[in-house]
């Protein structure tokens, strides 16, 4: 079945070209040009994957997006033309899985929303990975604290479980981008750092002083071996 995506961006030109090309790619396109009723559509039916545009009329792309994750795990990629780091990290910290800036190319943004479906597509086998009180549960797409499910995003889990099955290992950037995101070269490393400091705000007891996701300064990331 072919990919249904919610296209949100308030330029009709812009609207029109990027659902020409994610329809020639094989995907199924609605196009909003409206923060509001971009919720509203969303609300009424099922899509795989949101493309949304930062700057809208009536209600923002952060808003739309605030809004979407206090009910949806649905991935969603931020569309802007602003490239200042604070549009970005704050997109990434709202719940956005990935981010592409204008101008772009087609080739580019297909190949960043496929790695998002890929992601959202589910873990490869069933595996269960338990630590200091964290439970990841591959095969459920569930992660839980004593009990209580923790409410990840789709890249939070698979940024956990990746850390999680290399237990013990420093994961670099590079390996977290290609594992959890799906490429490398078009990858950033602040996708990396911003799911971090998120999924600590979740796993943690002090997200300032980590125990389970330790920092390995010039390499990466790991899991700690020891529970604290």
């Amino acid at each position: 079945m072919d990919e249904r995506v919610l296209l949100v961006e308030d330029d009709a030109s812009i609207r029109e070209v990027v659902g020409i090309g994610l329809r020639q790619a094989g995907m199924q396109v609605t196009g909003i040009g409206d923060g509001r009723e971009a919720l509203a559509q969303f609300r009424q039916a099922a899509y795989d994957v949101v493309l949304l545009d930062v700057m809208l009329p009536s209600v923002d792309g952060f808003e739309v997006l605030r809004e979407l994750r206090r009910t949806s795990r649905v991935p969603v990629v931020m569309l802007t033309a602003r490239t200042e780091t604070v549009d970005v990290v704050v997109g990434l910290e709202l719940g956005a899985d990935d981010y592409v800036t204008k101008p772009f190319e087609m080739p580019e943004l297909v190949a960043r929303m496929r790695a998002v479906l890929r992601r959202a597509a589910g873990p490869p086998e069933p595996s269960i990975f338990a630590a200091g009180g964290i439970e990841v549960d591959a095969a459920a797409f569930q992660a839980r604290r004593d009990g209580a499910d923790l409410g990840l995003t789709t890249t939070e889990f698979k940024l956990l479980l990746a850390l999680a099955r290399h237990r013990g290992q420093v994961l670099s950037r590079e390996q977290l981008l290609d594992q959890v995101w799906d490429y490398d070269y078009l990858g950033d490393s602040r996708l990396v750092d911003v799911a971090v400091k998120r999924l600590r705000a979740k796993v943690e007891d002090d997200p300032a002083q980590p125990c389970l996701i330790e920092t390995v300064r010039g390499v990466g990331y790991r899991f700690a071996v020891t529970s604290p």
